[in-house]
């Protein structure tokens, strides 16, 4: 799933791109007559409600493009704010694209950069296109993403009340990052680092980098946890989601930007997908494990990632 460095890298990108064009279509192959599935049912997966979705839209102008949590907001003319999640495999695309009516499919024009026509850049289900004659499209093998819209005064109610603080907020003080740990002192440190009410933003890649820079075993409780290594995890979680940020995002899955171009934080990985691989930290003779915490991977040096409950 797209973590905090992926979803900011594509939004950056949005927001170079995109205030001042106006909505004139939006398209969808997700829509369905009475969606039964209740978490579709405000999004455009839903008929009735991607139809009302398209009279609010169209018509609009883009304002800005921000990030909160895992989610892109697209703010646009007439008060409201278009929400997307990528979930586990989506990922937003621009350029100028085409659609083939016998096939029911959009694809890049031919005269797009290649980069468009990457084979994870061919599950399209959404596309917005705009006053420049170019598109907003949304690409998403698994089909898990949402798109919905809200009245920007209701966006923090209805959708953030219970969304914990952004990491690399300049007000987001080693004091406060404590404090939000010890909200669940008994659970395991990997879980809390990843459960959305605690922070915002960081999943399974991220949280296995900060915690193997900090020397922290991901079973930890936050509560047994010396205060020098809580120091140490919280200056590891601003490096490791900055140089996330830094190098595009990570690609080792499908994300990609909206240019369609892989990110390169893969390729800086000191423990995440590395099981059986010898420790790269200087002077620790420690091999990567992995193990299912809580129902997610983690992966970890049980050399010099200490153990604290």
């Amino acid at each position: 799933m797209p973590e905090l460095p992926e979803v900011t890298t594509t939004v950056n990108g949005l927001q170079k791109v995109l205030p001042g064009l106006r909505f004139v279509d939006v398209w969808t192959d997700l829509s369905k007559k009475n969606q039964t599935i209740k978490q579709f049912k405000e999004t455009i997966k839903d008929e009735k409600f991607f139809k009302e979705f398209k009279k609010v839209i169209i018509g609009s102008r883009v304002i800005k493009v921000e990030r909160r949590a895992k989610n892109i907001l697209i703010s646009i003319s007439n008060g409201y704010t278009i929400l997307i999640h990528l979930k586990m495999t989506g990922h937003l695309l621009y350029g100028k694209y085409v659609f083939d009516k016998k096939l029911n499919k959009w694809s890049p024009d031919e005269k797009e950069r290649k980069s468009l026509s990457d084979p994870y850049n061919r599950f399209i289900h959404a596309v917005f296109s705009f006053s420049n004659r170019k598109h907003l499209v949304f690409c998403d093998s698994r089909k898990f993403g949402k798109i919905t819209i809200v009245k920007t005064s209701d966006l923090e109610n209805l959708h953030f009340g219970n969304t914990g603080p952004e990491p690399l907020d300049k007000s987001f003080t080693l004091a406060k990052f404590k404090a939000r740990l010890l909200l669940k002192p008994n659970w395991k440190i990997k879980t809390v680092l990843m459960e959305q009410s605690v922070v915002a933003g960081i999943g399974n890649i991220y949280s296995d980098e900060m915690l193997w820079l900090a020397g922290i075993n991901p079973e930890s409780n936050p509560a047994s946890i010396p205060n020098t290594k809580l120091s140490k995890l919280y200056l590891a979680m601003k490096e490791v989601l900055t140089k996330g940020i830094n190098f595009g995002g990570d690609s080792m899955s499908d994300y990609r930007n909206i240019h369609g171009e892989k990110g390169n934080f893969q390729n800086e990985h000191n423990v995440y997908k590395k099981k059986n691989m010898k420790c790269g930290k200087k002077g620790c003779n420690g091999v990567i494990m992995r193990k299912v915490i809580n129902g997610r991977s983690s992966h970890y040096c049980p050399v010099h990632q200490k153990l604290f409950n």
